[in-house]
């Protein structure tokens, strides 16, 4: 099966959190789901490195800080992921979708209220169990 090792950011401004929604995937169980945005670790680049790359990639948005948040193991049904994220405080919300097709900034209270991919779910819980 394949593995691979990813980023995951917790975009934070005030009292709201970044939520993306995905488009069409390639495996059903994904598509259209909602993560915290992020991506592959490339060789060399450290996580905060690749948290750095990847949201200027997918929201052309620059992170002054990313502080380690907690690593989640979640095996899908083609792929095993490891998935390393990070909180992202930022002084603005001004983003700009090139890889999903919808955001919201949510309170804590409201992220169980979103249809997310399964790997991203033990960061949502730990999100509420930590407010």
């Amino acid at each position: 099966m394949k593995s691979i090792e990813v980023v995951a950011a917790i975009i934070q401004h005030e009292d709201k959190t970044l939520c993306v929604q995905r488009g069409p995937a390639k495996y059903d169980y994904i598509h259209h789901k909602f993560e915290f945005p992020g991506g592959k670790i490339e060789k060399g680049e450290s996580g905060k490195q690749a948290i750095v790359r990847e949201l200027k990639e997918e929201l052309h948005l620059d992170v002054p800080t990313a502080d380690y948040f907690m690593t989640v193991e979640h095996t899908y049904p083609d792929f095993h992921i490891t998935m390393h994220a990070y909180i992202c405080p930022v002084e603005n919300r001004d983003i700009v979708l090139t890889e999903h097709i919808d955001a919201k900034w949510l309170s804590v209270e409201e992220l169980p209220s979103l249809d997310w991919a399964a790997a991203d779910i033990p960061f949502v819980e730990k999100l509420i169990t930590k407010k």
